[in-house]
């Protein structure tokens, strides 16, 4: 009565997509508070010391919730995709091992160091902390997006037959490490991935920033926020621009079934057009009220405005087709928003040259919530990803013409779980997330409405690693400080 499959994917879904929410954002955030880090190591600067201590916290709380919702993803690969897990696990082991070992240690063994070392280490090694937990959640990125690159366009391994838990399986085994971690479409997708988490951290805190400003609170801490945040965020999103088409023309070459979903190619075309909306309808082939921009794909894929474009009338034998509306849906949403991006921060940009961004209020009312399409335009680009590489869960290669390995996602579910186990498990974590997204939002907003610490007199420059010593700081005793500094 319930399809096993779609409910396995309905519940990868909804536990990938919560976790998502978390791992781009700290990767941004802790950019910010490298930038802000060694703005208080040059500068000296007291607001940058309360600035940091602020995002920090901020980044920890993410952080947290990151961890945890990221690890019953690894269980469901064993409970509901042991298929899939046997035939990609001589490959996803490697990886993972890798983000242990290289990523995971590195950031989690300073990430106390940069929650908790404040007044306790100095300056200059909490500043290598924050550095060292940075690069550990670019790393660990670097080794997710590995994987999930080599599910859409696998290389570097061989199909072998082999005896698995007293059954024969097909598995797919390494014979080349570095082709799987430079698959045709990894560091493509690495680069879209970082600037989109960089977007991302810049938006929140362009968000934060933009409501004390308007609500006159931490006004200097506030426009120093937003201006580095700002900047921030102009840059990666022009940027994003070019890493988009590369992103879009590497799609077309190794996932042709993908472009034609993402732009509702349903008959191959010259002159195709590139659409700007649209509804996609699989009855009719066509995309209907469609708004695009003739020959515009064909240039962009070929550079040749008359160049043609497969359709499915030609791949979907070969490649079969993904649920075109949702790819397309997906996929011109998320670029709308990168759109969006785009032009909020050049304006900003602008105004902020001229010196009148502080004063026009209509425009930082519109950053406060810009941080929900910065949120749904990383959600969307993983949709468009993993729907658009449907019917397959791990995507066939060309060789010769033909259409060669690959594993549809039909075939990856595990043989013994039945559709009432996956329900019910949805259920609880319908119900968790639900409670955890709660707890986040509750948290976030009573650390926001604290806002950053008072700049104690005392704290409002120092010389640039040359902090009062707590215990005296927090006591008044500056006299008996400056006492035991003097030369016996």
């Amino acid at each position: 009565m319930y399809d096993i499959v779609l409910l396995s994917r309905l519940q990868f879904a909804l536990t990938i997509m919560f976790h998502y929410l978390f791992p781009p954002l700290t990767i941004g955030l802790s950019l910010v508070v490298v930038y802000l880090m060694a703005m208080r190591l040059r500068t000296g600067e007291a607001i940058y010391d309360s600035a940091a201590r602020f995002w920090t916290r901020i980044f920890g709380v993410n952080f947290a919730l990151g961890v945890a919702t990221g690890i019953v993803m690894e269980f469901e690969f064993g409970t509901n995709w042991a298929v899939y897990s046997r035939y990609v696990g001589d490959v996803f082991g490697s990886a993972l091992a890798a983000e242990g070992i290289f990523a995971f240690f590195l950031e989690s063994g300073f990430l106390a160091v940069l929650l908790f070392g404040w007044d306790r280490v100095s300056p200059r090694f909490h500043f290598i902390a924050a550095l060292l937990v940075s690069i550990g959640s670019i790393f660990s990125s670097v080794w997710i997006t590995v994987a999930n690159s080599w599910q859409q366009t696998p290389a570097g391994f061989v199909l072998r037959q082999r005896m698995i838990n007293g059954r024969l399986a097909q598995r797919a085994e390494i014979t080349d490490f570095w082709a799987v971690v430079f698959s045709p479409s990894s560091m493509h997708r690495l680069v879209h991935t970082w600037f989109a988490a960089f977007i991302l951290g810049a938006f929140f805190v362009m968000s934060i920033a933009a409501w004390y400003l308007l609500h006159g609170r931490h006004t200097d801490f506030a426009r120093r926020s937003f201006t580095g945040a700002l900047i921030l965020g102009g840059v990666f999103s022009l940027a994003m621009l070019v890493s988009g088409d590369l992103q879009a023309v590497n799609v077309g070459k190794t996932q042709p079934s993908k472009l034609a979903a993402f732009e509702g190619i349903y008959r191959t075309e010259r002159r195709a057009p590139l659409f700007v909306i649209g509804w996609p309808d699989d009855a009719e082939q066509r995309v209907k009220f469609g708004i695009g921009v003739p020959g515009m794909l064909s240039l962009l894929m070929h550079h040749d405005l008359n160049a043609e474009v497969a359709g499915f009338d030609q791949l979907e034998k070969a490649w079969g087709r993904p649920p075109v509306w949702i790819a397309f849906q997906s996929y011109h949403l998320m670029v709308a928003f990168g759109m969006l991006f785009i032009a909020m921060t050049l304006f900003a940009l602008w105004l902020r040259w001229r010196g009148t961004l502080w004063e026009t209020r209509w425009l930082l009312w519109l950053f406060v919530p810009a941080v929900v399409p910065a949120f749904a335009a990383n959600e969307l680009g993983w949709v468009a990803a993993e729907v658009g590489r449907q019917p397959w869960i791990v995507y066939p290669t060309m060789v010769g013409g033909s259409v060669v390995g690959g594993l549809r996602t039909a075939h990856a579910v595990s043989e013994i779980v039945r559709p009432g186990q996956v329900i019910g498990s949805m259920i609880m974590f319908g119900v968790l997330y639900a409670l955890l997204f709660i707890l986040w939002v509750v948290v976030l907003n009573d650390k926001i409405h604290h806002g950053p610490d008072p700049i104690g007199e005392e704290r409002q420059r120092t010389t640039p690693g040359d902090y009062l010593d707590t215990s005296a700081r927090r006591t008044g005793h500056r006299e008996s400080l400056a006492k035991a500094k003097e030369p016996a």
